[in-house]
C-alpha cells in the first residue's frame, strides 16, 4: 500500500485527488494539508511515501516544504502537482529535491501513475516538461556528444526510448520486457553513465543522437 499526502491549498482539488486515490486499491491517503507549513508537520508525522505537492501556497509554498520535508525524511518522494509547468517553477522544485513534475492537465491515470512511479523509486514528469528539460540542457550543453562504451544493445534500446520520454511502463510495452527488467536496465544505464537521475539519461540519449 502506497501512503500519500495530499498538499493543496484549494479544497476542491484535495477532495478530487482524494476521490481519486481512494479508489485505488494501492493507494491511501494519510492526509492532506493547506499550506506547506502542514505539509512539514503531517509529513514527519504520518511517514508518507509520495507527498503530491503544490507550489503556489499561501504562507510556506511547495517549494520550501519540499525541502524541508526532504530535510527531516530524505526517502520521502515528493510529486510536484502545479498548474504551472514555466521554468521559473520547475527548476526551483527540482533543486528543492521534487522527485517529478506533473501538471494539473494531466490525465487522472496520469496522475495516478506517477504515484506508483514515484513510491517505486522512478522520476515521473509530463512529457511536455521532460521535453523542455531536454531541450533546454541540449541547447546549453558544450562539448561534444558524450560516448559510453560497455552498453549492451537492449540498454541502447532503452537509453533511447529514456530520451523519447516514455515511462517505465511504456518501455515494457514496446520492448516486449517486464517492467522490473526495465528499471534493472535503467538502474544499470544510471550506473555506467554515472548519470543521478532520468533526466540525466535522456540528455545523454539526445547528446548522443545528435549528428
Amino acid at each position: 500500500m502506497i501512503r500519500v499526502l495530499l498538499v493543496d491549498d484549494q479544497q476542491l482539488i484535495r477532495a478530487g485527488l482524494r476521490m481519486l486515490c481512494d479508489a485505488e486499491p494501492d493507494l491511501e491517503v494519510v492526509g492532506e494539508a493547506g499550506d506547506g507549513r502542514d505539509a512539514v508537520t503531517l509529513a514527519e508525522r504520518l511517514s508518507p511515501d509520495v507527498v503530491v505537492m503544490d507550489l503556489r501556497m499561501p504562507g510556506v509554498d511547495g517549494i520550501s516544504a519540499t525541502s524541508r520535508i526532504l530535510a527531516a525524511r530524505p526517502a520521502t518522494r515528493v510529486l510536484v502537482l502545479t498548474t504551472f509547468g514555466d521554468d521559473e517553477h520547475l527548476y526551483p522544485a527540482l533543486t528543492a529535491g521534487a522527485c517529478g513534475f506533473l501538471l494539473k492537465d494531466a490525465p487522472p491515470a496520469e496522475l495516478l501513475d506517477g504515484i506508483r512511479r514515484a513510491a517505486a523509486g522512478d522520476s515521473p514528469f509530463s512529457q511536455e516538461v521532460l521535453r523542455r528539460l531536454v531541450r533546454r540542457a541540449v541547447t546549453s550543453a558544450t562539448g561534444q556528444p558524450q560516448a559510453v562504451d560497455g552498453l549492451t544493445a537492449r540498454e541502447q534500446d532503452v537509453l533511447d526510448l529514456v530520451g523519447a520520454g516514455l515511462s517505465n511502463t511504456e518501455i515494457a510495452d514496446r520492448l516486449h520486457i517486464g517492467v522490473t527488467t526495465v528499471k534493472t536496465h535503467i538502474t544499470a544505464l544510471m550506473t555506467k553513465t554515472n548519470s543521478p537521475n532520468r533526466v540525466r539519461l535522456a540528455l545523454l540519449a539526445h547528446r548522443r543522437a545528435a549528428p
